[in-house]
């Protein structure tokens, strides 16, 4: 077998051995390699362990990175996004700053639906544009796989046109994306006064329409992560109610989908525990969820994902209890949860920064969290999140630094110094 390429001498190797999400004691185990190396063939992992081991496999034609005194770990696996869409809500951003609330603010017509407004006037080749530039700056800070949720659309064919958009930037772009069907995400204006009217086109017009988009797609490409598809919705005040909640997801997963939920962001209406009755992959901001519900979370095998970005865009201090879901036993992953609204941001090491001073998790914790933990989120833990024979060549290599903790120690510049995807450096 011929070895295409060799990292080799790395201060140090996180290889966050495994495929099932970390939890618990083990959710900062980062398996580390010192002097280790990497040897990629094609697009794939095909041995990792000791440099000198390592060299000896290479010959005349196989490239060498020297990674000297720095740092190689998975690529980041952002577990939740709503990187396609159209426009900016920077007004509203001012009108925080001058005490305006979130709920305020959607009540006055702007939030979600100033976004949508702005998504459903914008063509297929513009919400690609928009979004493509913020991928590029996510890879650049380390993203090598995303979840991207629709929501933006509020109809079927807008909640189409923005699948079209995932599986556009999935095919040309480096970042593998997997798409997260979030038609639930408002109530649109035209639905005002007819909520469960609402969830009715939902759940039996647009599921259905969107099932058949995926099955189409996964016909065309098995091997990429858009064969995945899952079901958000936002269950929380002034967005979905519980029973709504669990209609949808109920008819979602009667169709194959995947569940996520957005869960307890600004209210605790029970969507936690629903996520563990549903059998949900994860639970989302989970701000002000109970111990009890972290605890049925944990025997139902879902997901946590924490979005720190999130509280911090909102100018606010009520972080996610990170620290209460690792020691109920709940898998913790992380995403950058980057939006117009409320947190636009591309970096997830900045999140890992967050994560750590607010949420509570150790720095170990936190790359776990977005790496083998949010691959396992989105159901890809098979190829990506860690470094492993057999997984996709998704490699980063953190700039000179002694110690991984640097990672979440530095924040406000990027320590990624080259991003390897499939097998190819494409930063650096």
């Amino acid at each position: 077998m011929s070895i295409d390429l060799i990292i080799h001498s790395a201060n140090q190797v996180l290889t966050l051995a495994g495929t099932a999400p970390k939890r618990g004691t083990a959710q900062g185990d980062l398996a580390i390699l010192r002097d280790g190396a990497v040897a990629i063939s094609g697009e794939k992992i095909v041995a990792v362990g000791d440099t000198l081991d390592l060299l000896a496999l290479a010959d005349a034609s196989t490239r060498k990175i020297d990674a000297r005194g720095k740092i190689v770990l998975p690529g980041f696996v952002d577990a939740h996004t709503h990187v396609v869409f159209a426009g900016d809500r920077a007004n509203e951003f001012e009108m925080r700053l001058q005490g305006a609330t979130y709920l305020d603010i959607q009540k006055a017509g702007g939030g979600i639906m100033s976004t949508v407004r702005a998504t459903r006037a914008a063509s297929l080749q513009d919400l690609v544009a928009q979004a493509r530039a913020r991928l590029d700056a996510m890879l650049a800070h380390g993203t090598t796989t995303a979840e991207v949720k629709t929501g933006y659309g509020l109809d079927p064919a807008n909640e189409l046109k923005m699948l079209d958009a995932i599986a556009a930037l999935d095919a040309e772009h480096p970042i593998d994306l997997v798409p997260t069907f979030l038609g639930a995400h408002a109530v649109p204006e035209e639905y005002k006064g007819r909520e469960d009217e609402y969830v009715e086109l939902v759940a039996e017009e647009m599921l259905p329409k969107i099932r058949d988009w995926r099955l189409e797609i996964a016909k065309s490409n098995l091997q990429s992560p858009i064969s995945n598809l899952y079901c958000d919705v936002f269950c929380d005040d002034g967005a979905f109610t519980l029973e709504q909640t669990r209609k949808i997801q109920t008819r979602a997963k009667e169709l194959g989908f995947g569940l996520r939920v957005h869960a307890d962001e600004f209210a605790n209406l029970g969507a936690a525990t629903l996520a563990a009755e549903l059998g949900a992959a994860s639970a989302d901001h989970l701000i002000v969820t109970r111990r009890e519900e972290m605890r049925a979370m944990a025997k139902a095998n879902v997901v946590a994902v924490l979005l720190p970005g999130t509280t911090f865009g909102l100018g606010k201090t009520n972080f996610a209890d990170g620290r209460a879901f690792v020691t109920e036993n709940v898998p913790v992953a992380l995403g950058s949860d980057i939006n117009p609204g409320t947190c636009w941001c591309e970096s997830m090491p900045f999140i890992l920064a967050l994560a750590c001073r607010y949420e509570k998790l150790t720095p170990a914790q936190a790359i776990v969290a977005a790496t083998i933990n949010a691959a396992a989120s989105l159901g890809v833990a098979d190829r990506v999140g860690s470094l492993a024979p057999g997984k996709l060549a998704d490699v980063l290599l953190i700039a000179d630094v002694p110690d991984y903790r640097h990672l979440a120690y530095r924040f406000g510049a990027n320590l990624v110094e080259t991003v390897i995807k499939r097998g190819r450096v494409v930063v650096g």
